[in-house]
């Protein structure tokens, strides 16, 4: 589990970073991001929010999709700046994916928007 301070968890956190920030996708995954609102001093490195919704499956597989990206989300945070807020969103193929699946689509929507924002 990801400790309070690198979690999003108010949904105007979650609505700024969709609709602020930049928007890259996978077959498994779509990752949003926002490298932060000036002026607004945070502590604690970058933060993460999942959305799971029922078009992934039942709770059971929510829950399961829910743990897998959290447990592919940790490594990658610490390449990520600090003010920087994710949202990854699930898309029901990401139900019959495995971990590792799933932190190889994160990491590869990631570098998509490395790549549009520097060129």
């Amino acid at each position: 589990m990801l400790p309070k301070h690198l979690r999003l968890t108010s949904p105007a956190d979650f609505r700024r970073t969709i609709r602020r920030g930049r928007r890259a996708g996978s077959r498994t995954v779509v990752v949003h991001r926002h490298d932060g609102a000036a002026g607004l001093a945070r502590f604690g490195g970058p933060r993460v929010g999942l959305v799971v919704s029922k078009a992934v499956g039942n709770a059971v597989t929510r829950h399961r999709v829910s743990r897998q990206l959290r447990h592919a989300a940790g490594p990658i945070l610490a390449d990520l700046p600090r003010g920087a807020d994710l949202v990854i969103r699930a898309l029901p193929a990401s139900a019959e994916a495995s971990t590792e699946r799933l932190g190889r689509d994160i990491k590869k929507a990631l570098r998509k928007l490395e790549r549009r924002r520097r060129g």
